[in-house]
């Protein structure tokens, strides 16, 4: 009896060790790719359909909805203002999916408001990449037909105390990856180079108009790959 007891028993321990070596030999299960978060930013004159195309190629590539965030302002109002209502609707985005940071994705004078939030609102914790595309960093003198008019407009035209004082010190601050694409035949921009933003990747797509900066899709994959 007592020995089909232990024969009964080393065959359970052989069955065990078994199992146990099948379940670490097995592969892990593929865990799904995630992304941060990413906040688009429009322009002047503009909203968040104009992101329409470049949301279409992020879920294509994998993105999911509840990973993109074409976001919509009053365009005429200070660009602080803008920066400000910027810094809530990340934090809402944050708040939402749980992540830590997000990407930056901005298009013309979207730059300026941007800027702004990581320079001085502390936007620099909470996100992670930041592109500019056609952005108007060191302002353009095409704004003078409606520097008049508008606060936001007045703001971007080159030479402006905003101006002055957002490109003060360092332009790319905290440990954000910055990236800015610009066109050499940029109309909206004069002179085109005001793009350029020191110490990020700077690059220069070709001649691409402004208003197609953030709709082409060769500039769409460049940034794609830069956030990834």
């Amino acid at each position: 009896m007592q020995r089909t007891a232990r024969r009964i028993a080393t065959a359970v321990s052989a069955a065990a060790a078994s199992l146990l070596l099948a379940l670490s030999l097995s592969p892990t299960p593929a865990q799904a790719a995630t992304h941060n978060p990413v906040v688009f930013v429009h322009g002047l004159s503009s909203s968040s359909s104009s992101w329409d195309d470049w949301i279409a190629d992020f879920k294509a590539d994998g993105y999911t909805s509840s990973e993109l965030y074409a976001w919509s302002y009053s365009w005429s109002q200070s660009n602080v203002t803008t920066a400000n209502q910027l810094a809530s609707y990340i934090n809402t985005v944050r708040a939402q999916t749980g992540a830590a940071k997000v990407d930056l994705v901005v298009h013309s004078m979207g730059a300026l408001s941007s800027r702004y939030y990581l320079k001085n609102l502390g936007g620099t914790a909470y996100v992670d990449d930041f592109v500019s595309t056609a952005g108007t960093n060191h302002g353009t003198t095409t704004a003078s037909w409606c520097s008049w008019l508008y606060t936001s407009c007045a703001e971007m035209y080159t030479g402006s105390s905003f101006l002055t004082a957002l490109n003060s010190g360092d332009e790319t601050p905290g440990s954000v990856s910055y990236a800015s694409y610009w066109s050499n035949c940029d109309d909206a921009l004069t002179p085109d180079t005001t793009a350029i933003l020191s110490d990020a990747t700077n690059v220069e797509v070709g001649c691409i108009s402004h208003t197609d900066m953030n709709n082409d899709y060769g500039v769409y994959e460049q940034v794609r790959d830069f956030i990834a």
